[in-house]
Formats: C-alpha cells, sequence, structure tokens
C-alpha cells in the first residue's frame, strides 16, 4: 500500500472552487504546498479551468481534490472533518477566524469541557473543520 489519502470533490455550489480553496488551506498551515495540479482544458468534459485533479500538502500531511460538475445527490458534510490540533491560543484564534470567515460556526470557539479552546466550522467551501487548542 502507498498511500491514504483524504480526497475533497467539490461540486454543487462548491464546484469550480477547489483551487481557491487549495490556494486558501495552503496560505493558512505550515508545511504546504500544492505538489501537483491539473486542470481541466477547452472540450475536456468539464469547465475550462477547473481542477482534474490536485494533489497538495497541509502540514506535512497529503491531500487530493478535484472540482466536478456532474449531478451528485451528496457534498460535504460535517460528519467527516479536518481536524486540527493547535499549540498556542494565537494559532487557534487565527485558523478560527480565515475558516468561519464567509462559513458557517457548526460550534463557536469556546470551552465545551473536553476542550478549554474548541471551535467546529465550516469553511466558505463546505469543508467542515474541527480545531482543538492541544
Amino acid at each position: 500500500m502507498k498511500d491514504i489519502l483524504t480526497f475533497l470533490m467539490f461540486s454543487g455550489e462548491n464546484h469550480g472552487h477547489a483551487k481557491a480553496a487549495i490556494d486558501f488551506y495552503v496560505s493558512l498551515f505550515p508545511r504546504s504546498g500544492i505538489e501537483r495540479l491539473e486542470l481541466y482544458g477547452a472540450g475536456e468534459g468539464q469547465p475550462e479551468g477547473t481542477v482534474k485533479t490536485a494533489w497538495f500538502t497541509l502540514n506535512g500531511r497529503r491531500y487530493m481534490a478535484i472540482d466536478s460538475d456532474g449531478p451528485h445527490a451528496f457534498n460535504f458534510t460535517p460528519s467527516m472533518s479536518l481536524f486540527v490540533e493547535c499549540e498556542t491560543e494565537e494559532e487557534i484564534n487565527r485558523l478560527h477566524k480565515a475558516l468561519s470567515e464567509s462559513g458557517q460556526e457548526l460550534m463557536p470557539l469556546g470551552d465545551y469541557g473536553f476542550s478549554r479552546r474548541f471551535c467546529w466550522v465550516n469553511d466558505r467551501y463546505g469543508v467542515s473543520w474541527q480545531i482543538n487548542l492541544a
């Protein structure tokens, strides 16, 4: 087995946002970058310039993403989220602000007993994040 990766499909209202989402995520986390990015060209069955396949890293962990304009009966759901452990108050505050902007707070930043600083948000692209102060 070579690897197991989290795979993000940007579809429905989020179709066409994969590249912007990847750029946004890479800007937020250290040891992050785009490894490979393939975009659709004219006449390739999807809107030109949307993501055919992308491989990227966030804090050294690899992910894949695509855009899909096909009809799907599903989209992102909070039941599958990316869990981030922060080391400092400044870090959790920065990530909470960035990831919740134009998104949706499912659990606002606060003390929930199991953690003195925690939040759960859907970002502007529909991806769900749990952010915890370790």
